[in-house]
């Protein structure tokens, strides 16, 4: 990969679930004031042409990091350096792959031994001084047959969420003592305490080496999953509330609220002095969770989340498939642009490209199921049947779920099953994340999925499942992400002690005025 900010699933999606709406002010709004009268849905062919045109949000200016130049050139430059900072992860797998044969053929055994695992990956691949998860590393041969590999010596702040969780579902298995859980997340508050901010926030990439920002940009789907990480672990270490919750507080989402148009921006451009161009329009991806917790907090009016169309009106071009009852309807006083899409009998509300974490990320934290039984739950259950069933009927594969993922040599893709998005992206790699994320919703099905991935590709490495594999060629790339990973620990966690993480979030404040939102809808009428 390379050594600059990969395009990781929330940044890629900080673009491609865009509703465009331009903006004149780029200066933070008030979320007191009264949201505009619903307009009519900009069409998703507009917002595709503008993001084709337009710099996307994560090709920011580079941002130099000349203490962490300094520090490689004093070691002969940057190649050179890479065993010093391989030697800065707090573990290394030991064999390349595992002995597929010795793989437990109870189901529970099975997910029990890969969350097992998949922590210890997570926990090896952690800056031992600092505390945060370096984003990725690709697994390559030392020449011996023992495994080297590159380290991305970066993190995403949705990174550092997600590890937080990933702490406290480790613990909720019993994989890491309590002290142990405890130290680990306080020399990660103790880190972000250190972290360059603006306005509360925290940038969106940070070397993990020098601490040094390499981004210019703040942006609010990842400072979504840092506020939840924090929640959680207030939630699950209440000793840890005087630390979390200052840094939840201080993140206000007014800076990001566009009362012009009612919806929340994508971020900010500290160096531009403006905000993204682009506003979070399209309800089911995963940004989803981000403005249910802007709501929680009250720094943006519940009309917020009802702005966010459920489909595009059905005369819209550059939809995937015209929408079923697309039209105006009334929930809780607000109105809301709804609808839904169908495929083989299956009727869901899409997603913008169709991959399973825009679908599932959130269930990681928020029940959906029991929090909004007649539209999010029937719908994250219809996206995760629809995802196997296009893989195993139409694409003819052995094995399915389509997410954003490492590809193998080298790079990072987004992939989805079509129909399910309303521009919908191409199929191709296989990620194990996305079986994992559907334990929520159709355990048995995701639990064999995991099971002949692990058995039928190379695809088992020490520290659990690899990152994808290409169900065409078998090709598998050894890398392990940090968000993918996390999304697997805690979702094996939240299936083998049922809801264990979103029962701590809902015992959260913000979460309970957040939730209480989701239970009046009703998608499919």
């Amino acid at each position: 990969m390379p050594s600059r900010p990969a395009r990781t699933p929330a940044t890629l999606l900080a673009v491609l679930v865009a509703i465009v709406l331009m903006t004149a002010t780029s200066e933070p709004s008030r979320a007191d004031a009264p949201p505009p009268e619903p307009p009519r849905p900009v069409c998703p062919l507009e917002s595709a042409v503008r993001i084709e045109s337009d710099t996307p949000v994560w090709e920011d200016d580079p941002v130099p990091a000349p203490k962490k130049k300094a520090w490689e050139d004093a070691l002969g430059g940057q190649i050179a350096a890479r065993p010093a900072v391989r030697a800065r992860m707090k573990g290394w797998p030991a064999v390349a792959l595992a002995d597929r044969a010795a793989l437990p053929r109870d189901d529970r055994a099975f997910l029990t031994r890969l969350a097992r695992d998949t922590w210890r990956g997570l926990d090896a691949f952690t800056d031992r001084e600092h505390g945060l998860p370096v984003d990725h590393v690709r697994i390559e041969s030392d020449g011996d047959g023992t495994p080297g590999g590159v380290v991305g010596d970066y993190t995403n702040i949705t990174n550092v969420g997600m590890h937080l969780i990933a702490v406290v579902a480790a613990h909720a298995l019993d994989l890491v003592p309590e002290r142990d859980a405890l130290a680990a997340i306080e020399r990660t508050l103790d880190t972000l305490d250190r972290l360059e901010t603006h306005e509360g926030f925290f940038f969106n990439y940070y070397d993990t080496t020098s601490l040094e920002r390499t981004s210019n940009f703040v942006s609010f789907v990842d400072s979504s999953w840092l506020i939840a990480g924090l929640m959680v672990a207030r939630a699950a270490f209440p000793t840890l509330a005087a630390r979390a919750t200052p840094l939840i507080d201080r993140m206000d989402y007014r800076f990001f609220y566009d009362e012009k148009v009612g919806l929340l921006s994508h971020g900010y451009f500290v160096h531009r002095h403006a905000r993204s161009r682009y506003h979070y329009g399209v309800l089911y991806t995963e940004a989803r969770l981000g403005v249910l917790l802007a709501v929680g907090k009250g720094e943006v009016p519940e009309a917020t989340w009802f702005r966010m169309v459920r489909t595009y009106p059905a005369d819209c071009l550059g939809q995937n498939q015209a929408p079923i009852a697309a039209a105006r309807k009334t929930v809780r006083g607000h109105e809301v642009w709804g609808g839904w899409y169908e495929w083989q009998g299956e009727r869901y509300v899409p997603s913008w490209g169709g991959s399973m974490f825009e679908a599932l990320m959130p269930l990681l934290v928020v029940d959906e199921r029991r929090a909004a039984p007649t539209s999010l739950g029937p719908n994250d259950v219809a996206h995760a049947v629809v995802q196997r069933r296009y893989a195993l009927e139409t694409l003819g594969y052995p094995v399915w779920g389509l997410s954003p993922a490492a590809i193998p040599n080298d790079g990072y893709r987004e992939f989805g099953v079509r129909p399910l998005g309303i521009r919908g992206y191409a199929a191709g790699i296989v990620t194990p994340h996305a079986s994992a994320l559907a334990l929520a919703v159709t355990p048995v099905d995701a639990t064999a999925n995991l099971r002949r991935l692990a058995e039928r590709y190379d695809l088992y490495g020490d520290y659990g499942l690899y990152d994808a594999v290409d169900p065409a060629t078998g090709q598998v790339a050894r890398a392990y992400l940090a968000l993918d990973q996390a999304m697997t620990l805690v979702a094996i966690a939240n299936h083998l002690r049922p809801g264990v993480i979103p029962d701590l979030l809902a015992t959260d404040p913000i979460a309970k005025r957040a939730v209480a939102i989701l239970g009046d809808e009703r998608f499919f009428e």
